[in-house]
């Protein structure tokens, strides 16, 4: 990911909806796997680090991150420990963490059963791991080749490479599902124009009302995920293996 990137999203993480959005539909998952009192967790793929703060509050977190430049800036938020390098080969004894948390890094990743595998090695084996990738193949775009995805997901190839690496899913849902109608229009002109303009507008923050109402049906999605409730359809995929 270029380092002008890398920047306009640690500089959007705190106010943008999406990002918001994301960290309460998180949250209310966290909390319903009841960690141990000091859970010992992992944000594998930390990006700039600010999920790592939200982490923090329930134990004492280590993160991961293959870039220089967004290793640093997590270091920054001075959450926990930040090591460069991937969540491939990770520097960690076997069984290490209670929750391994890997959020939209999977699909950046050539060899993801690799990763998978490495993520099953550091977690204990009565531990969790909680997975959130972009959903269906078949909303491919420019968005996806300018982040350098590699692939997009279901919850069957999800599951089936989580299985491949030893894990047992134990839930899934999708989330920002509202917005899916005008995301299929998107990427239907992105198509066609063989524009990647809308990549252009990830990180963009709207002004106040709007980031305000963008990021409501997120809160409601995270509350009925928080009560157990699944999303049958939406942008991205959420899971959670043990």
């Amino acid at each position: 990911m270029e380092r002008d990137y890398e920047l306009q999203t640690h500089r959007a993480e705190d106010r943008h909806w999406w990002y918001r959005g994301r960290r309460q539909v998180l949250e209310r998952v966290i909390a319903a796997l009841r960690l141990p009192a000091g859970a010992r967790i992992l944000d594998a793929g930390c990006g700039s680090g600010r999920n790592m703060l939200e982490l923090a509050r329930r134990g004492t977190v280590s993160g991961v991150e293959v870039s220089d430049t967004s290793a640093e800036l997590a270091r920054e938020r001075h959450a926990g420990e930040v090591i460069s390098g991937s969540v491939v080969q990770m520097p960690f004894a076997s069984e290490s963490f209670d929750l391994a948390v890997c959020l939209d890094v999977l699909e950046h990743l050539e060899d993801d059963l690799a990763a998978m595998q490495e993520l099953r090695r550091v977690v204990a084996p009565d531990g969790s791991l909680l997975v959130t990738v972009p959903a269906y193949q078949w909303l491919w775009s420019g968005h996806d080749e300018v982040n350098h995805h590699h692939r997009r997901y279901n919850d069957r190839s999800l599951r089936h490479v989580a299985e491949q690496a030893g894990w047992q899913q134990v839930r899934s849902t999708h989330f920002n599902s509202l917005l899916l109608p005008v995301a299929m229009l998107l990427r239907i002109l992105d198509r066609f124009s063989r524009k990647t303009t809308e990549s252009s507008l990830d990180l963009w923050v709207p002004p106040q009302p709007l980031n305000w109402l963008l990021e409501r049906p997120l809160l409601l999605e995270a509350s009925l995920i928080g009560h157990g409730g699944r999303i049958p359809a939406g942008l991205s995929l959420l899971a959670v293996f043990r």
